[in-house]
């Protein structure tokens, strides 16, 4: 059963582990990449509802993850079908689900759960599962405290820094390696996808990966040409040790380029502030306009709080606006080389039309180094 803060119950089928789990339940209107959505470290604490009816279909493979394990809380889908059919399929997701100990329920109304949380907003729920105890799960749904104030980019950030080296993934080969090292970009991890990394490897930049927690002096200490700014689960207010660390890192005048948490936490660090959305943006189908030349991008989006625009200084201009709310989707700095975007440009719904911001970092870092 799957059974929301406000009373209300599903019932369904468990496809997942036995046992409960308890997280703020939000919903993803991608077609495709539920292994990506599973592994991305940006929806811990948070249970999934994909709006798409049929999940499962390809199976799970080694390569589509974003990280090292499982980070969001639960799964809840309307029908898991009866067998998985790719050439890449390794498990079925079930098999994966119960793996990796995340409770999940297929078979209930994700139309009717996807309405309820646009009307109220996301909200805390529990799916419990081998056990018939509706007052239980109610309980456990309304214990959970919420993300606002919640700071966990520290919480799946690495524990010490490390050199990513794995270039994208191409049809044949699978993941590349690069041999070219001509930018040095550290990226402070706070709940970091791979892709993201591997596009900046495959664009010729040697990445070091810090801990979320990592100081400005020792990110300057290792003479970066570039500094990113990762993806993130949480509440960014409370990340007072990354705000910090990014001013002192922007005002050098080291080109920045932050992307979900990131763009947040720039935004923080420009003297912005972070409002919580109702729901949030969750899918691969958002429309985002770039203000400058008018250009509308198919995105991706994960994220349930925003900078808000009405905070900006004159120092910050708007970038890009989602065509779906006029919420703002990117900044940058008028005074430093600094700028970030709200979705996920490394994400393939385009397919790769977002990329155009990596480039805009690279071209960013030469024009620093000349």
């Amino acid at each position: 059963m799957l059974v929301l803060a406000d009373g209300t119950v599903f019932r369904g089928i468990s496809i997942g582990a036995q046992g409960s789990t308890v997280g703020e339940v939000v919903f993803n209107t991608s077609m495709t990449g539920y292994q990506e959505i599973l592994t991305d470290p940006s929806y811990t604490k948070q249970i999934v509802t994909l709006t798409y009816p049929h999940i499962g279909n390809t199976g799970v493979n080694d390569e589509d993850v974003e990280s090292g394990s499982v980070y969001a809380s639960g799964l809840i889908i309307r029908n898991l079908p009866l067998t998985e059919s790719n050439w890449r399929s390794q498990q079925t997701l079930s098999d994966y689900l119960v793996a990796n100990n995340i409770v999940a329920i297929s078979d209930i109304d994700t139309r009717k759960l996807t309405r309820i949380l646009r009307e109220k907003g996301a909200q805390a729920g529990c799916i419990l599962a081998g056990e018939d105890n509706e007052q239980k799960a109610l309980e456990l749904a309304r214990g959970f405290p919420g993300l606002a104030g919640m700071d966990l980019a520290k919480v799946v950030s690495c524990e010490i820094s490390y050199e990513f080296e794995q270039g994208e993934w191409v049809l044949g080969k699978g993941y590349t390696q690069s041999t070219s090292r001509q930018h040095h970009v550290v990226a402070f991890d706070y709940g970091v996808k791979r892709n993201i990394l591997r596009m900046l490897v495959t664009r010729g930049c040697k990445v070091t990966v810090l801990p979320a927690q990592a100081t400005a002096e020792e990110a300057l200490a290792l003479n970066p040409d570039g500094i990113f700014l990762s993806n993130g689960p949480g509440d960014p207010e409370p990340c007072d040790y990354a705000i910090k660390a990014i001013a002192t890192l922007v005002d050098t005048g080291i080109p920045t380029f932050g992307i979900c948490l990131g763009h947040q936490l720039l935004g923080l660090a420009s003297g912005a502030k972070t409002i919580k959305m109702k729901f949030g943006h969750h899918g691969a189908n958002h429309p985002v306009q770039d203000t400058e030349d008018k250009r509308v991008f198919i995105t991706s989006q994960n994220h349930g709080f925003a900078v808000d625009p009405a905070t900006l200084p004159a120092n910050v201009k708007t970038t890009h606006v989602s065509l779906f709310d006029g919420s703002l989707q990117g900044i940058a700095r008028t005074d430093k080389p600094a700028f970030s975007f709200q979705g996920h440009p490394e994400a393939s719904p385009g397919p790769t039309e977002m990329s155009y911001l990596f480039d805009r970092f690279i071209d960013l870092m030469k024009q620093h180094k000349q």
